[in-house]
């Protein structure tokens, strides 16, 4: 055979085989205690929270762990002094880090409520915005993001040099921003919105949840949702050891290395789920009031004098699951 038709082929063959993954890491449970962290750091988004160690959240009830459920919450008991820390809550990242790979939750309940800002990204914290971040689970971007209860999901990137995101592209979602670079964007990041309302916040919550799972490659960044009464690949909803991303379908978000070097631009990254108030993007006045929301998020007046307010901030995950 010609060394070029040779090359052609195993680059087809190559291709053919990136989306047949192996599972490497299921999070289930009390994996949870003993292969993530409980960061009891300074919230970086500056949100009105206090994120406590492990041994305080398990005192606390803010971490509860049994057969494949795992609680991660926020007090819902306590009227915060105003001169004193916020509201105790966790985030938790796990100590393995990951490049390419495909990272499933299983989420049965995320918080809700005014003021929260909850996630479920990934990032190299520790040279961040070099390195990059994909958030998955928020009102607006990388995997699982949001704010107040606005729906539906967003689903963003945010790199530390040059990147960007064609506007036309195979995707369920619809595109948000198309600067990934933090230093040109004001950190608005890359992202697309989610087609359906139950992909974030009480919408989620009233279907008991569903799936997220995030593709990376060199070659591109894809993030799928699946809620639980909707039809879901059977190898990702049983925690298959092995899944096939071709059979998919088309992505809820698609981020092609088109015009961004995806190789470069992502170190290994680690698994975060968090749960902050107000801050830099729920405490935007603009956002808060928008939402329908009560008071004062800026001043953190809601934060601080409505504890019963958090009583359904809290996640509820059944797996986190890595597949290399």
């Amino acid at each position: 055979m010609h060394a070029t038709s040779f090359a052609i082929l195993a680059s087809c063959i190559s291709q053919a085989l990136a989306a047949t993954y192996a599972l490497s890491d299921n999070y289930v449970g009390n994996n949870f205690l003993t292969t993530w962290e409980h960061q009891a750091i300074p919230d970086p988004t500056n949100g009105r929270v206090n994120y406590v160690d492990q041994a305080t959240a398990l005192a606390d009830n803010l971490t509860f762990v049994s057969g494949d459920t795992l609680i991660l919450r926020a007090d819902d008991t306590t009227v915060l002094d105003s001169s004193g820390p916020g509201r105790n809550s966790v985030r938790i990242q796990s100590l393995k880090s990951y490049t390419t790979h495909v990272s499933i939750i299983d989420v049965r309940h995320m918080p809700q409520g005014c003021s929260t800002w909850p996630a479920f990204w990934e990032t190299d914290g520790s040279n961040w915005p070099n390195g990059g971040e994909i958030d998955i689970v928020s009102s607006l971007f990388y995997s699982i993001e949001g704010v107040n209860d606005v729906t539906p999901n967003a689903m963003t990137v945010h790199t530390g040099a040059a990147c960007s995101m064609p506007s036309s592209r195979t995707e369920t979602g619809t595109p948000t921003g198309l600067d990934c670079d933090v230093n040109t964007d004001g950190n608005d990041g890359c992202g697309v919105q989610a087609p359906t309302a139950d992909s974030y916040g009480p919408p989620l919550n009233t279907i008991s949840g569903g799936w997220y799972a995030m593709e990376r490659t060199n070659d591109f960044i894809k993030v799928w949702f699946f809620p639980r009464n909707g039809a879901t690949p059977p190898d990702l909803s049983s925690g298959a050891s092995s899944i096939d991303t071709d059979n998919w379908g088309t992505p809820t978000a698609f981020f092609p290395n088109t015009d961004c070097d995806i190789g470069s631009q992502f170190d290994a990254n680690n698994i975060i789920i968090n749960l902050t108030f107000c801050g830099d993007w729920a405490g935007i006045s603009s956002i808060y009031s928008s939402a329908g929301c009560p008071g004062d998020c800026c001043g953190t007046d809601f934060v601080n004098n409505n504890p019963a307010s958090f009583a359904n901030a809290y996640w509820d995950i059944a797996a986190v699951r890595v597949y290399e």
